[in-house]
């Protein structure tokens, strides 16, 4: 059966129809008929496709819908004029058509930008912890996918709005007239176009990535998310920073990974001038040897502060990362104190005052 032969058989099957009845029929069938044939075309792909194909199933997924639309705009477009409708009336669908075109158009732009980029990630294979090279690429990818996205809905909503008449005659004049008002719609769209464009300066300058170990605002933690207007900053204790995107363009912050993970830990210790430095250098040495999470890099004793009633020691010992680093700090101070108080309690600080007999003082002062 060919193309022409379904399209008179349709014809004299609504000619009986009022003209409204059998537009809205016709319409409503291919619609339908373009669903159905998306849906049958659907499944025979997934029962094909072979299953180690994630991304294919992916995109498809992804795709569906979009598609689907798709494949409903051409199948109503086609019918449309062959409905017995007046010229406003067709006119009307035919323009709302054109409005669902550019939709899809951007929606399209859309999903390839994201497809794209989660094709981009899946090759570059992340571990946040020990890949500073990796995180730079999620950061970048992540920051761009989000301004491409915002500018692909600002033109597809500006397209579809200007296929209108009566906003293409009044926006040239609000444009020429409206100086107050455009003023006012700045100064609100600020802070938006402000992170906006931080956005996209930090996804190239790097100031920042994901997984990075930031000290912001006296706070430690991990940089988790990266979104369009802020940052969110994972705390150590699982608490949650937002930080707008400009703060880390116009303040200053601590970036503990900027170049590598590695980092070196510090411990102190106040002790009492009496104590055995070289012993105490060569138990913090046997301590770091011994622990997991040394990077064999760094280890090292100095005596670098004295006052009237102490020396202060500190001990340097380096790890993979801030986390690691952290706890590598917290198990040698523990172990260090450990070794004090059992080899030499007299080496802790202490308070010293001297006895004076009381006439002894009485004396003096007369």
């Amino acid at each position: 059966m060919t193309l022409d032969s379904v399209i008179d058989t349709l014809r004299q099957a609504l000619d009986w129809m009022p003209g409204w009845a059998a537009a809205v029929v016709a319409l409503s069938l291919a619609a339908l008929a373009a669903v159905f044939l998306h849906g049958a075309v659907l499944r025979l792909l997934r029962r094909w496709l072979p299953s180690r194909h994630v991304f294919l199933h992916s995109l498809i997924g992804a795709t569906a819908r979009l598609i689907r639309l798709g494949l409903v705009v051409v199948a109503v477009s086609i019918v449309l004029p062959l409905v017995p409708l007046d010229r406003e009336t067709r006119s009307i669908i035919a323009h709302g058509l054109l409005v669902a075109v550019i939709v899809l158009v951007g929606w399209a732009a859309s999903v390839a930008i994201t497809q794209a980029s989660e094709l981009y990630l899946r090759r570059v294979p992340v571990d946040l912890a020990a890949d500073p090279l990796g995180r730079k690429h999620v950061t970048q990818i992540r920051i761009l996918r989000r301004a491409a996205l915002t500018l692909a809905i600002i033109l597809t909503t500006a397209g579809a709005l200007m296929t209108f008449e009566s906003v293409k005659e009044y926006g040239v004049s609000l444009v020429a007239s409206a100086g107050a008002a455009g003023l006012v719609v700045g100064l609100a769209a600020r802070p938006l176009l402000t992170n906006l464009f931080a956005g996209i300066q930090i996804a190239i300058t790097q100031p920042i990535r994901i997984g990075d170990a930031l000290l912001v605002e006296n706070e430690w933690g991990w940089v988790e998310e990266i979104t369009g207007t802020y940052v969110v900053v994972k705390i150590w204790d699982w608490r949650r920073l937002l930080v707008p995107l400009s703060y880390f363009l116009e303040k200053p912050f601590q970036n503990w990974t900027r170049h590598s993970t590695d980092l070196i830990g510090t411990v102190l210790l106040w002790v009492d001038y009496t104590v055995p430095v070289a012993r105490i250098r060569a138990r913090l040495e046997e301590i770091v040897r011994e622990a997991r999470l040394w990077d064999g890099q760094v280890v090292n004793l100095q005596v670098v502060d004295s006052n009237e009633r102490a020396i202060q020691l500190r001990a340097l010992v380096s790890a993979r990362n801030s986390g690691e680093a952290w706890d590598l700090r917290c198990e040698v101070r523990e172990k260090l104190i450990a070794f004090l108080q059992e080899s030499y309690p007299g080496a802790l600080p202490r308070q010293r005052a001297a006895v004076v007999e009381f006439e002894q003082r009485r004396a003096a002062a007369s």
